[in-house]
């Protein structure tokens, strides 16, 4: 039987999980009391794992009074997409001609990502939404590119959900471009494939600026 997670391991995984999918908004107040009372621990491993999730930039501490989750804001959005243009674009040119297990692979996660929006699971919308780009990422065959890009996971995955909520339209959006990043790279169309990668991100910017598509 396998042991359970060290205590301070629990916390980190309890609150980044629920900062990640917006249990815990932007602006909410944390106690390391309330924490360890829900996670079921001492509030010694509390403290160290909310240190260790400012580090990464999600909580902000405030001596004797808690941690404040960070709100995501429009420079951070901002900031994110534009490095995704850069790495996903590059990624797709050099993912086509793709081989067949990367086409299999990108039919499974839309397939799964249609099943987890008819079930109403935003949060694993994100996931499998941020699991597509990632695997044409991935088959670009730049190692120093990947872990850039996994870098940006937990921004994404935040940021996905974020979007979400607020525009609910855009799961189904969100859907249809896959598919058709998914068709461009089926037919070999290297340019096609990257103009559907640049217009797919391209409605983030345009939400930060307060408008729609």
């Amino acid at each position: 039987m396998a042991s359970a997670p060290p205590a301070a391991d629990r916390v980190y995984m309890h609150v980044k999980q629920a900062v990640l999918d917006r249990r815990y908004e932007g602006g909410t107040l944390l106690t390391e009391g309330e924490l360890a009372l829900a996670v079921g621990v001492s509030r010694t491993p509390v403290r160290e794992a909310l240190l260790k999730l400012e580090m990464e930039g999600l909580l902000k501490l405030y001596p004797k009074k808690g941690a404040l989750v960070l709100a995501v804001s429009a420079q951070e959005i901002a900031d994110v997409v534009e490095t995704r243009l850069l790495v996903e674009e590059f990624a797709v040119r050099r993912a086509v001609p793709a081989p067949a297990s990367l086409v299999a692979r990108l039919e499974e996660l839309l397939e799964e990502q249609k099943r987890r929006a008819a079930a109403g699971d935003l949060a694993e919308v994100a996931v499998t939404d941020r699991c597509f780009h990632a695997e044409i990422v991935q088959h670009a065959g730049n190692q120093i590119l990947s872990r850039l890009y996994d870098q940006l996971r937990d921004r994404q995955l935040r940021m996905g959900v974020a979007v979400m909520q607020s525009q609910p339209d855009r799961v189904a959006k969100n859907i249809t471009e896959h598919a058709e990043i998914l068709d461009r790279i089926k037919a070999g169309d290297v340019e096609g494939a990257a103009l559907c990668v640049r217009q797919h991100l391209s409605w983030v910017k345009i939400l930060v600026r307060g408008e729609d598509r």
